[in-house]
């Protein structure tokens, strides 16, 4: 679906160069008609708040790029309303609850359905955002309903990061990730284990997370979300996911149950090919930097297994978050038009470059590659590189998919310290699932 760019965006660019020229003629006008134009400048002024979360960086990069916005659009005044990631949805729901909702809302994927359905989010694609130089997968995970609720911040994809030092320490080829199967992932595991001797681990436990899952299902025609909200699976699929984990654990090639809970609970920089300790691990491409950082040399990214066995390819293009505009906002054209250059303005590019994934815009994406670290240009030759394979992307996730994450991690350590077999597992989170969604 695509959203050419509208009239709305033009009048409110309009405006503001509009309030400018009120200004200009006033200046040359006698005192009266010179307090009158002073009246009529105040009066076009616009305020608009701007609501997100994250580190004290980022709020700094933020303010940089309102600024940047400011200075193009004089009558338009950006009011910042940031906080941390802990507090941030539960303010949002607060200020929704009250009626002062900010014009425009940082949105995550697990909660855009729950806010999109409650009427608190406008259709970007009524307001005329230009959305062209956007993947139409990356529009789609913003689209419920055939309305647009959301346009994604920027893009990352759910990859296995492999450390080619540990593959030449235990004296194995990287994989062709092109034509690699899930057995040959497994194999590959058991076998970088066996061969170095236990100095490194083949892999890392990839269950605690549901996006892999979402991808081996997709590769199998199949989908953890349907686009109806209800379940895409079968519980066979999800059960043969943990099995090849189990068959991983028991031939040493992931580690121990205790170790791999422990390693989870690390993050990035803890994980296996972050500390040299193994050789695969799965993540998502805005975390190389972190996890290069920490490994202390550069690391590969490669498709995940199996993405030429089954019925279709399964990675997808991920927004890394989402902008809303506040369907109650008394200046939606100007909400808009700040959302514009914030996705679709170089300027803006320029400034956050990787801080909310790498631009969805590929124009922009193109054009700040340059400014980006050495492992942002990786991350982007990569996403550029599987373009062509990406099929499209899941569906808007449910109402109450914000729970599933804990379900996953919490079952998942049921199947590796072998309290649940694979198949009671999977009925197990289909049950907790269904029930967290509403199904």
């Amino acid at each position: 679906m695509r959203h050419p760019r509208p009239t709305l965006l033009k009048v409110a660019a309009f405006a503001a160069a509009g309030a400018l020229a009120l200004t200009a003629c006033g200046s040359d006008d006698g005192p009266g008609s010179s307090a009158q134009t002073g009246g009529s400048t105040d009066e076009e002024q616009v305020t608009i708040r701007f609501s997100w979360w994250g580190s004290d960086t980022r709020h700094e990069l933020t303010q940089q790029v309102i600024d940047a916005f400011e200075a193009e659009h004089p009558n338009i005044h950006v009011e910042p309303d940031y906080t941390d990631w802990d507090s941030y949805f539960d303010k949002l729901s607060t200020s929704v609850a009250g009626g002062d909702a900010p014009d425009v809302i940082t949105q995550e994927e697990r909660f855009l359905t729950d806010y999109a359905s409650r009427g608190v989010l406008a259709d970007l694609g009524s307001l005329g955002l230009d959305t062209a130089k956007i993947d139409e997968s990356i529009l789609g995970s913003g689209t419920i309903d055939g309305k647009l609720y959301g346009v994604a911040t920027g893009v990352n994809a759910y990859v296995v990061v492999a450390d080619p030092t540990a593959f030449e320490k235990a004296g194995v080829e990287l994989p062709d990730d092109e034509t690699w199967t899930w057995q040959d992932y497994v194999d590959l595991a058991n076998e970088i284990t066996e061969k170095s001797g236990g100095s490194v681990v083949g892999a890392q436990d990839y269950g605690f997370n549901e996006p892999g899952f979402s991808i081996f299902a997709r590769q199998r025609g199949q989908s953890l979300y349907a686009p109806d909200g209800t379940l895409g699976y079968d519980d066979a699929t999800l059960a043969q996911w943990w099995q090849y984990s189990l068959d991983m654990q028991a031939a040493g090639g992931t580690p121990s149950a205790a170790q791999s809970v422990e390693i989870d609970a690390g993050g990035p920089e803890q994980s296996v090919v972050a500390t040299g300790k193994g050789a695969m691990a799965w993540f998502w491409t805005n975390q190389l930097t972190a996890i290069t950082s920490a490994a202390g040399h550069p690391l590969e990214l490669l498709r995940v297994p199996g993405e030429t066995e089954g019925e279709r390819t399964g990675m997808y293009f991920k927004p890394a978050m989402f902008y809303s505009v506040s369907a109650k906002s008394q200046h939606p054209e100007e909400a808009a038009l700040f959302v514009d250059f914030l996705v679709n303005s170089q300027a803006a590019g320029e400034l956050l470059l990787s801080d909310r994934g790498l631009p969805a815009n590929t124009d922009v994406r193109a054009a700040v590659e340059p400014l980006f670290n050495e492992t942002d240009k990786q991350a982007a030759a990569f996403l550029a590189d599987i373009a062509d394979d990406i099929v499209d992307g899941p569906p808007v996730p449910p109402n109450g998919a914000g729970e599933v994450a804990a379900i996953t991690k919490r079952i998942n350590q049921e199947v590796l310290f072998e309290r649940l077999t694979p198949q009671k597992a999977a009925e197990q989170f289909t049950s907790e699932v269904s029930s967290a969604i509403g199904q």
